[in-house]
């Protein structure tokens, strides 16, 4: 008989982009190591910009001096995908896990993904889709809604999705989101007529989205105090 796989689910409000990107990077190691179990960051950031490993700078229409002045950071990292923008409202999941003990390849990772958000948004009344050929993430006609850009390292997981609930939209007009041109953004606010719970609600749903998608039988929920002890003991 198979043993249900579990997952660790680490609620942590808004981080700063660069304390989340170091613990991600711990939790790998310790994931490579076998210390820890899946793990999956539920959590937003302040207004902040990422390149991926690409580096395509030239979808920045603004300077990084013009960023300060509109309250954002601009931040490179070793992820998949182009230019993306990460804000309040936008619930954000980082999944450290191991696809090797799933199953799946890479490709099928990012499917599952993209499912999460459709999911999410289907229980909304929003018809989301997967991106299209040189489009990435999730789609509600020709808006974006969620944004996708992992990481993969010995078959372990980080970075992860970004899905909008009801973020600043003018953001997005600094960038050429995604590095797909003359396409919108959206968000589940903008899509859906029913009225939206609190935000915590919405991030706990598309985690429980993310939880069936991959098959975990047992989840463990931790937040504040718990989490930092691990990380201290980590």
């Amino acid at each position: 008989m198979r043993v249900p796989r579990g997952l660790e689910v680490w609620k942590m409000g808004t981080v700063n982009y660069l304390d989340a990107l170091k613990l991600q990077d711990k939790l790998v190691s310790n994931k490579k190591t076998h210390r820890i179990s899946d793990t999956l960051l539920s959590l937003q950031h302040p207004p902040t910009y990422t390149l991926g490993k690409r580096r395509t700078d030239h979808n920045l229409l603004v300077t990084e001096a013009e960023l300060k002045t509109i309250g954002a950071e601009l931040h490179y990292t070793e992820r998949g995908g182009d230019i993306t923008f990460h804000g309040p409202h936008q619930a954000i999941l980082y999944p450290i896990i191991s696809l090797r003990e799933i199953g799946i390849g890479a490709r099928k990772y990012v499917e599952k993904l993209e499912l999460t958000m459709i999911e999410l948004a289907s229980s909304y009344g929003v018809k989301a889709r997967a991106g299209q050929i040189g489009e990435t993430g999730v789609w509600v006609g020709e808006k974006k809604i969620g944004a996708i850009g992992v990481r993969i390292s010995s078959g372990i997981t980080c970075h992860g999705l970004a899905f909008n609930i009801d973020p600043d939209l003018s953001y997005f007009k600094y960038i050429v989101p995604c590095g797909i041109a003359d396409k919108e953004v959206t968000s589940l606010r903008r899509e859906t007529d029913m009225a939206l719970p609190a935000e915590e609600v919405i991030h706990e749903q598309l985690v429980s989205c993310f939880v069936r998608v991959f098959g975990y039988g047992s989840v463990i929920w931790r937040e504040n105090e718990s989490i930092l002890s691990d990380i201290e003991r980590n």
